[in-house]
């Protein structure tokens, strides 16, 4: 069955134009108008992937954002007339796993949604599981733990991981990180910091340790143990 795509957007005109080029494109898509209307949807249709929109009535799209990732690990994209990078950080930070603003191109849209659904899906795989410690990350699977216990990561947290875990103690540059991310989110360094910031949150609170260690004005590190 194909993929289903929820877009979230109070705009009739671009929730339509999203979901024709969506369909167009071999996904089933449902809509919602509103940020409470969107985590009913959310919950009750289950859908492979979100476009959600930052402004909304009701409830706006950080709100949602923020509850849909204490319920669920499903790939968002946040959609926004925002061009301030601060916005777009902030929605990275809240969980969001890409963003794309207003006016967009549907082709650069549908692009941005195969990719992530790929990651998300496990699609980009490394040959082997990647042990450093109690830490395994199977990607095959798509699936991270530590000391057997389960860590729930987005799709960009897992590939971030899955590139610093595969070379301990190797510093990687930002401009690395972005290159082998495939359309992360933009070009921007900060969406990496976003991404790490969140990343190292979940590891620590799993391992109760620093896995990650920043090399100021270069990027970051995976610690060996």
């Amino acid at each position: 069955m194909p993929e289903l795509v929820l877009v979230v957007d109070d705009e009739p005109k671009i929730a339509r134009l999203a979901r024709d080029y969506l369909e167009k494109n071999g996904y089933r898509v449902v809509t919602a108008a509103d940020g409470q209307s969107a985590l009913i949807a959310a919950r009750s249709e289950k859908p492979d992937l979100i476009i959600l929109d930052l402004m909304l009535p009701i409830m706006d799209g950080r709100e949602v954002c923020k509850t849909l990732r204490r319920e669920s690990d499903v790939p968002i994209i946040m959609l926004t007339a925002l061009a301030e990078e601060v916005d777009q950080v902030t929605g990275l930070e809240i969980g969001a796993d890409d963003y794309i603003t207003k006016p967009f191109s549907p082709r650069a849209l549908v692009a941005r949604v195969r990719a992530l659904l790929r990651r998300s899906k496990g699609e980009i795989k490394a040959p082997s599981i990647i042990r450093v410690g109690k830490l395994e990350v199977d990607p095959d699977k798509h699936t991270v733990t530590f000391n057997d216990s389960p860590v729930k990561l987005t799709p960009n947290e897992f590939k971030l991981l899955q590139l610093l875990a595969s070379r301990p103690g190797q510093t990687l540059t930002r401009e690395q990180l972005l290159e082998d991310m495939h359309g992360i989110a933009s070009s921007f360094d900060r969406s990496i910091d976003s991404h790490i910031k969140n990343l190292r949150k979940k590891l620590e609170a799993a391992s109760g340790e620093s896995m990650i260690e920043t090399v100021y004005g270069i990027g970051y590190r995976f610690l060996e143990r």
